[in-house]
């Protein structure tokens, strides 16, 4: 039975990055590795309200860089800076280290896996219908110009005493294409039946970054060689051995079961729907027997 990899997990090192960017030695990477845990739990917690997808983390010697990805930078920032400021102190209590806190604005919410998938959570909690919020989530993603979207939602859904999964999709999800542009987000509703998960991919088209540089060397080699004429022109004109010019056409296909179909046919007076009938033979030419004298009259 097929199983789905994590999209963003398969393509890391291809078209996505790393959500952490640091290089720690063996005895202290495990200590890193929860102090990154540790900032973004805290950090989706306490900024659940402004719509945190994505949190990255940049560390060296000297300081921490982190770059919060929001749909609402306005409640992160607060009037004249003052709720980033405490947000800062907090972090390099945590950290121990000086902390530079980037807040970078997400333009369209509905086009951000995690987003939808936190917004159709929202609204099972409110006790929404979960194929009412499904499907109001498809129609804004794919009026916004995505290629394709799919949500999954599994849990007792609607109250119901045994869970079970329901999804629904449009449009194309290429799951096994490297180079496809694939967001995936999962979040988990409370609901007072008990947990309902939600996966959302929503497919944004192909990165082909290297396209142009690709091409321009492919065009290089030819204008070299002239592979080109090597590849299409001899093999594609010349079907047979003789070459014409004009409107000659050759149809000679091999194995001496060609003809020439602009030659005059030769008219056929004879039919042939016969089973086992084949062509006429000439008749042989009759030869007329030799005159006879008659002995008539020879008693005379």
């Amino acid at each position: 039975m097929g199983q789905k990899v994590n999209p963003h997990g398969l393509r890391v090192g291809v078209i996505k990055d790393w959500d952490s960017r640091w290089f720690a030695k063996d005895e202290v990477f495990g200590d890193t590795l929860v102090s990154d845990y540790n900032l973004r739990k805290y950090l989706k917690n306490s900024l659940k309200e402004a719509g945190v997808p994505k949190i990255e983390i940049e560390r060296d010697n000297e300081r921490v860089r982190v770059f919060i990805h929001c749909a609402k930078p306005g409640m992160i920032i607060g009037r004249g800076g003052s709720e980033i400021a405490k947000l800062k102190e907090t972090l390099e209590a945590m950290v121990g280290k000086t902390v530079v806190v980037n807040v970078v604005e997400v333009k369209t919410p509905d086009l951000n896996a995690q987003l939808v998938a936190e917004n159709i959570a929202g609204q099972l909690e409110r006790r929404v219908a979960f194929r009412r919020a499904m499907k109001q989530s498809i129609g804004r993603t794919m009026r916004l110009g995505a290629k394709g979207i799919k949500i999954s939602l599994s849990g007792r859904l609607a109250g119901a005493e045994i869970a079970r999964t329901e999804h629904y999709h449009e449009g194309t999800i290429p799951l096994q294409t490297i180079r496809a542009d694939i967001d995936y987000g999962f979040y988990e509703a409370d609901t007072t039946y008990g947990k309902i998960g939600v996966k959302v991919w929503i497919y944004n088209g192909e990165v082909l970054a290297d396209s142009q540089t690709r091409t321009r060397r492919n065009t290089a080699d030819n204008n070299g060689d002239r592979r080109d004429n090597r590849r299409r022109g001899d093999r594609r004109d010349n079907r047979g051995e003789k070459r014409e010019g004009g409107n000659f056409r050759n149809n000679n296909r091999g194995n001496g079961r060609g003809f020439n179909r602009d030659e005059k046919k030769e008219v056929r007076n004879f039919s042939n729907r016969k089973p086992g009938f084949s062509k006429p033979v000439k008749e042989a030419p009759v030869q007329e027997a030799p005159a006879v004298e008659s002995t008539e009259g020879s008693n005379e």
